[in-house]
């Protein structure tokens, strides 16, 4: 069986920043291990699969899925995926409707950029993890949030920037991803995400875990909209906006593969 496959380089106006992402569309869904292989064969940190509906004004079911296992959000996926429908594919409403494992998923076309929205996720604040502390190589009194993500708040962004996790131990912490921030210099909040459990030591901009701090900067800042930096090494910018229980998310995509890949029939042939 050959499928296309695209990769796009999210929250990101040039090529080789943003977080890159592998979308492959499917003609029907395929057995899960099928998929799951898939993505560990791309070895990105997400793949994204839909089956396009026939009619552009339905819902297209959309999943994701890192080297290791599935998710039930991914914000760069999830651009990827529209920016592959609005340009490859020729998706002629001005949005996209996905259903997923969050719900309703809505990205619309904005000028040069594409706006994701996203259910809020809003943190609790909850004790220090020590453990989490000493992988990060911060002060262990360093206040911290839980949501699907443990929330880590620094006091600056060269803070951020200047982490170096012990990611084996970072591992061995219960959360699905860990992600710091900060106040930003040049911008709202800048931020790192971290989630080795998932086979990512470091994603390069998460989409899903503004659904938690643009939640968190606007009761801090006051402020409905918000600019926001992923400051790993590839670099991310995403504009937020938060209203009525969701995130907007708005960030631009490049396009720096197409082509196709060959896999098996069946998961029986896979395991053969």
């Amino acid at each position: 069986m050959t499928l296309p496959l695209y990769q796009i380089d999210a929250f990101s106006d040039r090529l080789f920043g943003g977080n890159p992402a592998a979308v492959v569309p499917l003609p029907r869904w395929l057995p899960d291990a099928l998929l799951q292989a898939i993505a560990a064969e791309n070895n990105l940190s997400e793949t994204a699969f839909f089956v396009a509906a026939s009619d552009a004004t339905q819902a297209i079911p959309l999943r994701w899925f890192t080297p290791t296992n599935e998710v039930d959000l991914c914000g760069h996926a999830t651009l990827a995926a529209a920016w592959v429908l609005f340009h490859a594919l020729g998706h002629p409403q001005p949005d996209v409707r996905f259903s997923s494992a969050s719900g309703e998923l809505r990205v619309a076309r904005d000028g040069n950029n594409l706006v994701l929205d996203f259910p809020a996720r809003p943190a609790t604040p909850v004790a220090t993890d020590e453990q989490v502390c000493r992988a990060l190589g911060i002060p262990s009194d360093t206040p911290m949030l839980l949501a699907r993500d443990l929330l880590v708040v620094l006091d600056n962004a060269e803070q951020v920037r200047q982490l170096a996790p012990d990611f084996a131990a970072l591992a061995s912490a219960n959360y699905f991803g860990i992600c710091v921030t900060a106040p930003g210099d040049d911008c709202d909040f800048v931020s790192r995400f971290f989630a080795p459990r998932q086979g990512i030591n470091e994603d390069p901009v998460t989409g899903s875990a503004h659904c938690t701090l643009a939640p968190y900067w606007q009761q801090q800042l006051q402020r409905d909209t918000l600019d926001a930096r992923q400051l790993s090494a590839r670099g991310g910018v995403l504009q937020c906006r938060v209203h009525d229980g969701r995130v907007f998310i708005a960030g631009a995509a490049r396009c720096y593969l197409r082509g196709d890949i060959s896999v098996p029939d069946s998961i029986e042939t896979l395991e053969n």
